[in-house]
């Protein structure tokens, strides 16, 4: 298997004038995580790891395979060896080479106990052989199936064959990392003045909860085809103080308030935009040992989910083109279309029946009201949706559900740690395969918060990473989550912007929305 060749930046039309000022600026709603590669576990902060750092492979605009720092790479007949072919001119930011050792490094580094990455299980999900045990310190790092068969050779060994193996390594988790400047600074090696970075660019300002700035990086190995000179990443909590900001012409990328895009479309048409994402809302419930014992039972579980009018939610609340959601798969995911669960054959009175007799055969009513706790992270769409959905259930259910928001580090924290009831989740793929959701929902995934369990769906995902069909496998899985409720699906997502009309080559049909500043330009106006 060899990827096609393709240019890394992105092509701009004949007729295209620049922009003298090539600056791309852009609103995020909370700090980032981190830009370290083996640690970082939001959108956000990947989204500035992909600038900074260059994997394997990256994807064009329409979320195809390109080459990254490989130029191209092979498979054995089984799908359990790939081996990958670096370019010879790629270097990181110091001038140091970019090689295969580098990526051994950092793939040993992302699985080490010494680490502890939060997204340590995604070395283990690739199915990269001796992973499970590198990571429980049961082996050690040099057993772990990557190996640099020279500088520019790299060869990964798989304890299963996966067909999408190629696509997982467009994730941050897989990218290089610079071993002499990590060796140096230690926890600090990630700071303007301290990082070394392989990618498109440089970071060169962090004002934290306020402003993040990247600039090429004259070192990278296609920098003559990048474009934008410069990346400003601002945080803004408030998302309407974010579009009085992009109104001001102060951004050029904002994401639409909740129930604003239907006036924004008329107003601004070809400026606010709304297009698929590979991305799930929903609420998980805490089914762990300190979770309240009323939500182990299924009919409360059950309730809570049918008495959500996702209609309401969608249409009136957000507005954006949002799909209703009754699976944890998204539609968009490739070849894989979700089954028809009974929820979502009923009509919203049915359900809303159907709650209030699970509700009460488990022992709730109007003298004994079902009370909990639910989180969300701080932003004001997510308010709303929490919300609507606890007057649904006071209205409906009698339900008494107490709402707290709070920052996103403290909040992935609380919920990591099982500190919760009923909390927020929201998932975006980390590639183009519905395993990439249906793990998170394995009693081993790092990311299983609720710590739902459930042999039969850990087994069929198990034998999905070994059949070269396992869309009936995955259908079987959202079948079990369809009956277990251990989440309430809420929505799909939907890419709702502000956009301005000057930016060049913004992937929309690239339902991951893995951008890359490289790719993307300046139009002169």
């Amino acid at each position: 298997m060899l990827a096609a060749p393709a240019l890394a930046g992105g092509h701009i039309p004949a007729d295209v004038t620049l922009a003298e000022d090539q600056t791309f600026t852009y609103r995020q709603l909370d700090e980032f995580s981190s830009v370290d590669p083996g640690v970082v576990e939001d959108v956000s902060g990947s989204e500035m790891v992909r600038d900074l750092f260059e994997g394997l492979m990256s994807q064009d605009a329409d979320g195809n395979l390109v080459p990254g720092v490989a130029t191209h790479f092979e498979a054995n007949d089984d799908n359990t060896v790939y081996t990958f072919t670096l370019r010879d001119n790629a270097k990181w930011s110091n001038g140091d080479p970019v090689t295969a050792g580098d990526f051994v490094y950092a793939w040993q580094r992302a699985a080490s106990p010494a680490l502890a990455s939060p997204y340590q299980w995604y070395i283990e999900l690739m199915s990269i052989e001796n992973g499970s045990a590198v990571i429980k310190g049961d082996k050690p790092l040099s057993d772990l199936g990557v190996k640099a068969i020279n500088d520019t050779t790299l060869q990964v060994t798989l304890s299963a064959p996966l067909p999408y193996f190629p696509q997982m390594v467009t994730h941050g988790t897989t990218f290089p990392v610079h071993k002499a400047t990590i060796e140096a600074h230690g926890s600090d090696w990630t700071k303007p003045g301290n990082i070394v970075s392989n990618g498109a660019y440089v970071l060169t300002e962090h004002l934290p909860n306020e402003r993040s700035v990247r600039e090429r990086n004259p070192m990278y190995w296609d920098d003559a085809n990048t474009t934008i000179d410069k990346t400003v990443a601002l945080v803004i909590n408030d998302e309407n103080v974010a579009l009085t900001r992009f109104l001001a012409g102060e951004l050029d990328r904002t994401e639409i308030p909740a129930g604003q895009f239907p006036r924004l479309k008329e107003e601004y048409p070809g400026v606010a935009i709304s297009f698929p994402r590979l991305c799930n809302y929903y609420y998980t419930f805490n089914l762990s040992d300190s979770g309240p014992e009323v939500f182990k039972d299924v009919r409360v579980r059950k309730a809570l989910a049918l008495a959500v009018d996702r209609k309401i939610i969608t249409e009136n609340v957000l507005a954006g083109g949002q799909p209703q959601a009754y699976t944890f798969t998204p539609a968009a995911v490739a070849e894989f279309t979700p089954p028809e669960t009974e929820m979502a054959k009923m009509a919203q009175a049915e359900r809303d029946a159907m709650a209030k007799e699970l509700l009460a055969e488990a022992g709730f009513g109007p003298n004994n009201p079902l009370q909990f706790d639910m989180i969300y992270n701080t932003s004001d769409g997510h308010k709303k949706i929490a919300v609507a959905m606890t007057q649904m259930w006071k209205q409906k259910l009698g339900v008494e559900a107490t709402l707290a928001n709070m920052e996103w580090k403290v909040f992935l924290e609380t919920r990591g740690n099982q500190d919760f009831e009923l909390a927020r989740g929201a998932w975006c793929g980390d590639y183009n395969e519905a395993s990439t959701f249906l793990d998170l929902l394995d009693s081993e995934s790092g990311y299983n918060d609720g710590k739902f369990v459930n042999a039969d769906v850990d087994g069929l995902l198990e034998q999905a990473k070994l059949s070269t069909d396992a869309s009936s496998l995955y259908t079987q899985v959202e079948q079990i989550i369809a009956e277990e409720m251990p989440i309430i699906p809420i929505y799909h997502y939907a890419g709702v912007y502000m956009m301005d009309s000057d930016v060049g080559n913004w992937p929309v049909g690239n339902v991951e929305q893995n951008w890359y500043s490289k790719d993307l330009y300046k139009i002169a106006e």
